[in-house]
């Protein structure tokens, strides 16, 4: 597969970005570091078309630029939690949505028990009807 075919399917600002590693890598000195201003470029790449496809992209090391990536992503994210957050209390209604329930046991005696719940608070049902089924009729 020809470079030319490789580079136009490319979204535009990554193929502006890889270009610009090209011209670099043209009149660089040998084994001189990439620019920061490039690995800036990359990194906002990276943050936008992933890293792996970034990285083939521009011939960088994947892992130089997933550090360059997770180390902006933790200084930016920093900083958002140094802002105060405001405060937002929610109230619940006064007359909230009340429960109501209506239990009916009746044991092989035909020994009745009618129980009607109303309000938040919901006494222990299990125990109470395990003292119904115990006692003898």
């Amino acid at each position: 597969m020809s470079a030319r075919k490789t580079t136009s399917k490319l979204p535009a600002r990554l193929e502006r970005t890889r270009q610009r590693f090209e011209r670099w890598r043209e009149t660089r000195k040998v084994r001189s570091g990439i620019p920061e201003s490039l690995w800036t470029s990359a990194v906002k790449m990276a943050t936008v078309y992933g890293i792996n496809r970034t990285a083939r992209v521009l011939r960088v090391n994947y892992y130089s630029l997933k550090e360059r990536v997770e180390s902006e992503a933790s200084s930016s994210g920093s900083s958002e939690r140094s802002t105060p957050s405001s405060f937002v209390e929610l109230v619940a209604p006064a007359i909230a949505s009340i429960c109501e329930c209506l239990l009916e046991l009746e044991d092989v005696a035909g020994a009745k028990m009618r129980i009607h719940l109303k309000g938040a608070e919901v006494p222990d049902l299990a125990a109470l009807s395990r003292s119904f089924w115990s006692v003898e009729s």
